[in-house]
């Protein structure tokens, strides 16, 4: 009787330390599922790249496209409407994206900046913002092509953009009094981002370095054209590859 009741109570703690075991792994599964960080992997040459980006909830993402009745997240290729993996047959024009950043930037109530240029890629349209007074880069925009929905692009813009990136604990703290000057010249940067393309991306070489508060983004080139783009950090020499615009379209700003 005395081991008939011992078994019992085993069986018992057996049972209910797998109920806990399976509620455990539920929660931790179901955090990684809704985290909606991006995933950061370590990139060769001292650099980062983001191989995700699953989910843009408070990443700064304002105004799909009007007439749409859809939110999404710039670049992604996926708002909700579409299974992953899925990519509409109809995209926006140039212009479209165009006046949806100046749309963005009046939501921002920061009326003395200037669009410089944008630029389609195969995932995303991508515009640099300015201060025409300075001439400096104020931010870095991605535009969903399928949406219009705007937003701050991901890496260096956020990370490194010491006067309207992620300033002071906060994404995007617009205007701060902070701002980061660059002690690496625009030809410094362009020779490091030289060096860095001739060992990762040989055969691809640079454009003029633009110059935002904290970094310098520029253009690489293969053949003439544009490939793609990087940034290379104004004080340390850091270089971050854009790797996730896709194939260069067309452009339309001051290099057009």
């Amino acid at each position: 009787m005395k081991a008939g009741l011992w078994i019992g109570i085993g069986v018992g703690i057996a049972l209910m330390l797998v109920v806990v075991s399976l509620a455990v792994g539920g929660m931790f599964i179901n955090r990684q599922v809704w985290a909606g960080a991006p995933a950061v992997t370590p990139q060769t040459g001292g650099g980062w790249g983001f191989s995700g980006w699953p989910g843009c909830g408070g990443m700064g993402y304002l105004g799909a496209a009007p007439g749409t009745g859809v939110s999404g997240c710039p670049g992604t290729g996926w708002d909700g409407r579409w299974g992953r993996g899925t990519v509409p047959t109809s995209t926006l024009t140039l212009e479209d994206a165009r006046q949806a950043v100046e749309r963005y930037i009046i939501g921002l109530g920061l009326p003395n900046l200037e669009i410089a240029e944008v630029m389609e890629f195969e995932n995303n349209f991508y515009a640099i913002v300015r201060e025409p007074d300075t001439g400096i880069g104020a931010m870095e925009l991605l535009v969903d092509k399928w949406n219009g929905a705007v937003g701050p692009e991901m890496g260096p813009n956020m990370m490194w953009n010491g006067k309207y990136g992620m300033h002071r604990g906060g994404w995007m703290m617009m205007g701060g009094s902070t701002a980061l000057a660059n002690t690496i010249t625009p030809e410094e940067a362009a020779q490091i981002a030289q060096r860095w393309l001739d060992v990762y991306r040989p055969g691809a070489t640079v454009e003029d370095a633009d110059p935002f508060y904290g970094y310098y983004t520029i253009h690489t080139l293969r053949d003439g054209e544009i490939e793609g783009m990087l940034s290379v950090h104004g004080t340390t020499g850091q270089v971050w590859y854009h790797t996730w615009h896709g194939r260069f379209v067309r452009m339309m700003g001051e290099e057009e």
